[in-house]
């Protein structure tokens, strides 16, 4: 099978399953996700540099920045997996029991569909799945790769400048705050192109989101000092 037929056959799944709007709020929900825990770990290491400048390296701030995002991300695509299919087998086993198909205990199979009732046995070889049960594999694993992958992008974003000199300064921490804004700024306007208008009022709630967990994060850290 060649890549266009590929393509298009994915492009059939995914219009079948409905994976588009699932896989666009999965992206919104968990790089969203992703951002605000990143934005309270730099913001806790940001009151830890004020209190001790001097005692901080940027490869702290990196190792547990990216050893968080890992393990949102695994927690995302590996219940996603599970939880999708879950549900798209349950979605099957739903359409088939309209389709009056039941499969009874001694592997026969009733066809209700017609005043006399049929008993089909079934064959032994493994069947293929169909149009319907592919299309729902299909979905289930780009969903789950969706789900664990956003929340890795959008926890790692704002860790890039830390990469840079072997010091912590003030300026890796204003670097990526402008990362984070520009990152909240971005998915506000991806909500406003999905509801086609609206962009601008998105992107002003989702950095207010994000100035929010700052202020939090440092009230804690006040707390705590």
């Amino acid at each position: 099978m060649n890549f266009k037929n590929t393509f298009k056959n994915w492009r059939k799944y995914s219009e079948m399953s409905d994976l588009g709007e699932i896989a666009r709020r999965k992206f919104f929900n968990n790089c969203f996700d992703g951002a605000l825990t990143c934005a309270g770990i730099v913001s806790g290491f940001f009151i830890m540099f004020l209190g001790e400048p001097t005692r901080n390296v940027p490869n702290t701030v990196i190792i547990t920045g990216f050893a968080t995002a890992l393990a949102i991300g695994i927690s995302g695509l590996w219940g996603a997996f599970l939880s999708e299919e879950a549900e798209r087998k349950k979605k099957i086993a739903d359409m088939k029991k309209e389709m009056a198909i039941i499969k009874t205990d001694d592997e026969e199979t009733i066809d209700h569909s017609k005043n006399n009732i049929k008993k089909i046995k079934n064959k032994k070889k493994k069947k293929k799945p169909n149009l319907l049960e592919r299309a729902e594999n299909f979905a289930t694993i780009v969903a789950s790769l969706v789900d664990g992958g956003a929340p890795v992008l959008g926890s790692s974003l704002p860790l890039v400048p830390f990469f840079f000199g072997t010091v912590l300064t003030p300026m890796h921490f204003i670097i990526s705050y402008i990362v984070l804004v520009g990152l909240l700024v971005y998915l506000g306007v991806f909500l406003g192109k999905i509801s086609r208008g609206g962009g601008v009022r998105y992107a002003i709630h989702l950095v207010t989101a994000g100035v929010v967990t700052l202020i939090v994060s440092i009230l804690l850290g006040q707390i705590a000092g």
